[in-house]
């Protein structure tokens, strides 16, 4: 097993699948689509659809870009979800989250359709991740930490997972995922009793509390493998995770780094959404 588990190397493996996938689809006449939709000038959102156009440029997927006003209302974000769902030509839709319109964002994720959720908005796609019954899609980032580990190899049938967060982005939903492989997943919070603690019993921790370098060398027994998911900018202007990676890395049998490691991987999950979401409607198409 490698030390450092890079994003980049598994990235470029579903890249390189899905561009054969997407092959084909265009062969049959099935042109696949991302359409993403971003309200304001949020740096963070425009780097990640930056990141998200380029890697859909490589794998041969179309994207439609919307981008609205950051003020815009329930009406103006509803009516653009609208035009998504009647475009039979578009088989994906990105949401950049959260919005500072809580009502409008509520109100768009009960309009687009499931088979287009391509990063877990709707209540239709969470209960398909909580139920397991193939509905949906499963947020991007949790789906990317199940697509490192597989990458690398990382057996999950027994084994103890610690989860630290618990939010519907990412814990939730990454412990759903991880029992599917048959792992056993304590779900844990910044308010668990002794964290440290239940931490050391683990042979793999998934740190996703959202809080800048909260896991270090005192959560470790040693040889655990860690995938950090958090992603902070420092004191210094420097990017770091949940985890302190100088504290931590010595004690592990392997890591993710921040930044390139699950976060990497995202882009290319969400792609591989659009590519199944089109597969799907080839298939009714077929049929």
């Amino acid at each position: 097993m490698e030390k450092e588990l890079k994003g980049a190397p598994a990235a470029a493996a579903l890249t390189e699948a899905l561009a054969e996938r997407c092959r084909i689809l265009t062969e049959k006449g099935i042109e696949p689509c991302l359409a993403t939709v971003r309200a304001g000038e949020n740096p963070a959102d425009q780097s990640y659809e930056r990141a998200a156009v380029k890697r859909c440029e490589k794998i041969g997927i179309r994207v439609r870009q919307y981008a609205l006003p950051e003020g815009a209302d329930e009406d103006a974000l509803c009516r653009t979800i609208a035009e998504i769902n009647d475009d039979n030509t578009i088989h994906g839709c990105l949401l950049f989250r959260p919005l500072k319109n809580k009502a409008a964002e509520a109100a768009a994720a009960a309009l687009l359709k499931p088979e287009k959720d391509v990063d877990c908005m709707t209540s239709s796609s969470l209960a398909g991740v909580f139920t397991g019954s193939g509905n949906g899609f499963p947020p991007c980032t949790a789906q990317a930490v199940m697509e490192l580990l597989a990458h690398y190899q990382i057996p999950l049938e027994g084994k103890h997972v610690v989860v630290i967060g618990r939010s519907l982005v990412i814990g939730r939903p990454v412990s759903m995922l991880l029992q599917r492989k048959n792992a056993t997943v304590t779900m844990c919070h910044t308010k668990t009793r002794d964290l440290p603690a239940l931490c050391r019993q683990a042979d793999i921790i998934v740190a996703a509390a959202g809080k800048a370098r909260l896991v270090d060398d005192t959560y470790l027994s040693g040889g655990q493998i860690i995938v950090d998911v958090g992603i902070h900018a420092d004191a210094n202007g420097g990017i770091c995770g949940d985890v302190d990676y100088e504290k931590a890395a010595p004690l592990t049998a392997a890591i993710t780094p921040v930044p390139g490691g699950v976060g990497a991987v995202t882009t290319a999950v969400l792609c591989k959404h659009v590519i199944e979401a089109a597969e799907k409607i080839s298939a009714q198409t077929k049929a």
